[in-house]
């Protein structure tokens, strides 16, 4: 059931310990960087039981066609177990018995919609493109699906000089330097031929983000265990795609006067 339509651009999980006595989930991660797992009672301030006993629902009889569902604790309201990179909550719907609690999609937007099946059957069938959805997006067909368990990572952008090569060369030379790698889906402007390639690396758990042409950067998040693994074979990379590094910075854009600098954004 879908309360309310709207386009988008893109793109077995056990019950909570409660009175019901289920054992919550403990482990988190991201599903082909759409989808998102969160325990109900973990940290993400605006997702767990606590935000949601503090946000009491408005009166049943209003706006009932939108919001058709209280929040938990309330008797039959949705308890939060993922978001999305859209910031859409999934939700499981408390209604009788924990393990035939249905998923409902609530998008950022307000519009409801749900399937009637359980959570890890959701997550299945739609990483396989057999469950649809009107509010979420959909996974690129071409790309095999990933998931990436939520870990401490640090990240760090490597600014580049333009250097003599073309596009394709530099970001063939920059894979084959960190190889084995594997696609994590592409990016380019209709306007200006600006872009982005996202890749990850199989013999290491680092993430990859070639920018180009402006600005012209690596972008990488990796575990912090492997500091001085990356900025070794991240430099030998630009090296081999013929490019100077101008500049590090963080995430945000800080700059670092040296690649292992500790920031507050890295905690």
């Amino acid at each position: 059931m879908a309360t309310g339509p709207r386009p988008r651009p893109r793109s077995g999980y056990g019950c909570p310990t409660t009175t019901s006595g289920w054992s919550p989930p403990t482990d988190g991660g991201e599903f082909c960087d759409l989808l998102y797992l969160h325990t109900p009672f973990g940290a993400n301030r605006y997702n767990r039981v606590e935000w949601q006993s503090a946000h009491p629902t408005e009166s049943p009889e209003r706006d009932r066609e939108r919001y058709p569902y209280p929040l938990h604790p309330a008797p039959g309201g949705l308890l939060i177990w993922g978001t999305t990179m859209d910031a859409d909550r999934l939700c499981w719907l408390t209604d009788g018995e924990p393990e035939e609690w249905p998923v409902v999609v609530w998008s950022s937007e307000g519009w409801y919609e749900t399937h009637r099946t359980g959570a890890a059957a959701f997550f299945e069938g739609w990483v396989g493109g057999r469950v649809h959805s009107r509010l979420l997006g959909a996974m690129d067909p071409a790309l095999a699906p990933w998931f990436n368990t939520f870990r401490p990572r640090v990240d760090r952008c490597v600014v580049l000089s333009e250097g003599p090569l073309s596009h394709d060369e530099r970001l063939s030379r920059l894979r084959t330097a960190l190889a084995p790698t594997t696609d994590r889906g592409a990016w380019r402007s209709e306007r200006d031929g600006s872009g982005q390639d996202h890749f990850a690396t199989l013999d290491a758990d680092w993430l990859l983000t070639y920018d180009t042409p402006h600005p012209h950067r690596i972008r990488i998040a990796f575990p912090p265990e492997d500091t001085e693994r990356v900025r070794h074979r991240l430099f030998g990379a630009a090296e081999l795609m013929e490019c100077r590094v101008l500049e590090v910075t963080t995430a945000a854009g800080t700059p670092l006067e040296t690649w292992d600098a500790v920031t507050d954004e890295d905690e």
